[in-house]
């Protein structure tokens, strides 16, 4: 379970490809979801508040969750942010709701995943045991523990890392990949 920095530059060079995909403004848009719904899956912090029987690395900490927060947060951003969008980010008529929906549902469960991934990394002894693919599978996969989940280092490292990374592919032009789903500033 690494620290909120941790999970942020985790998810962000989850991201990473969002670069070779898109052009700016839209690889920074899914980053910036990607990232932000990398925090997600510790939401079991609050929720555990609300309903006791929630712990820790439970449910939130699964591929289900993952598939679950992608599907809902890719259809709720298809309903809400498809017309803004479209008016505001990209020329008129060019997004489509599917097209919304695959880029933040995909964006949501990279988020999600690399959380997973981040804690399986740094889970220690005394954290509660992680079980991602639960509900198929029960009990403890692989966990690594290479770092302290509170490592300083590590966390804001890695941190480092992500913004070097995404501040060179910001100033470079990506080899953009064709393909139905892609979201363009401008059709040029």
């Amino acid at each position: 379970m690494a620290d909120v920095a941790g999970h942020i530059a985790v998810g962000a060079l989850f991201a990473i490809p969002a670069w070779f995909l898109w052009n700016r403004r839209p690889a920074m848009l899914f980053i910036g979801i990607t990232i932000v719904s990398a925090l997600f899956p510790d939401s079991d912090l609050y929720l555990r508040k609300i309903f006791p029987t929630i712990h820790h690395h439970g449910v939130t900490h699964t591929l289900l969750f993952a598939i679950v927060v992608s599907l809902v947060g890719g259809a709720i951003a298809a309903v809400v942010l498809t017309d803004y969008l479209d008016r505001n980010w990209f020329p008129e008529g060019t997004l489509d709701r599917e097209t919304v929906f695959v880029f933040c549902a995909s964006a949501f469960f990279l988020g999600s995943i690399s959380h997973i991934f981040a804690d399986m990394l740094s889970a220690p002894d005394i954290a509660p045991r992680l079980e991602p693919l639960w509900p198929l599978v029960n009990g403890q996969i692989v966990t690594l523990d290479l770092y302290y989940y509170n490592s300083p280092l590590v966390n804001f490292g890695l941190f480092a890392v992500a913004l070097v990374i995404h501040a060179v592919l910001y100033w470079r032009d990506g080899y953009q990949i064709t393909n139905r789903y892609i979201v363009n500033e401008q059709s040029h």
